[in-house]
């Protein structure tokens, strides 16, 4: 049997990832639904997949972080007790998560292998080169996106699909959270 693989993303409407200037996480947007139903898709048993820069960033952002900083939201918490595997060929372990493990080696392989041994769902929260790489790969089974009501024309960054090859996309499901923020699940397939 082999195990899903979700590619898990916020962005803004236009399409980045984060954003500069005033904007804060989640820009500013976050609700209760919307916390609420983050913690519920992390209560399930998964393995997360990250790349080193994501990471490091996530790793960073919690060193950084007060304890009731939007970065140690429930959902953020659980995310970092499950299972992890971060692929990079630059980092040596131990790393400052808790049951996370540095494989080396290229991504797809590495996602591949997972795949095919893992008991339990693969999610990947960000780590945007590693999971377009993964998707031209056909590894991804869904995407998940979080479409944020806002548009970051000029302090957008991290364009969430840049680079990636072109693909169809069949709607597996859809919510909106505090009537204003979507979450689109998609089950995704290379554009011939």
């Amino acid at each position: 049997m082999t195990a899903t693989y979700t590619f898990d993303v916020f962005c803004s409407l236009d399409g980045f990832g984060t954003a500069t200037g005033d904007w804060t996480g989640y820009w500013g947007k976050q609700g209760p639904e919307l916390l609420e139903h983050r913690l519920g898709l992390y209560r399930d048993d998964q393995r997360m997949v990250f790349g080193a820069n994501t990471y490091r960033a996530f790793a960073q952002m919690l060193a950084d972080s007060t304890e009731d900083a939007d970065v140690r939201d429930p959902w953020v918490t659980r995310m970092r007790h499950l299972p992890a595997t971060v692929i990079s060929n630059t980092l040596d372990g131990p790393l400052d998560w808790p049951d996370a493990t540095v494989v080396r080696g290229d991504a797809v392989d590495v996602v591949a292998r997972l795949k095919q041994e893992s008991d339990v769902p693969l999610r990947s929260h960000g780590s945007l080169s590693l999971n377009r790489a993964l998707m031209a790969a056909g590894l991804v089974d869904f995407i998940q996106v979080s479409v944020f009501p806002v548009i970051t024309g000029r302090n957008g960054t991290e364009p969430i699909f840049a680079g990636a090859p072109d693909f169809d996309l069949d709607l597996v499901e859809t919510r909106t959270l505090d009537g204003r923020t979507q979450e689109l699940v998609y089950r995704p397939t290379l554009h011939p």
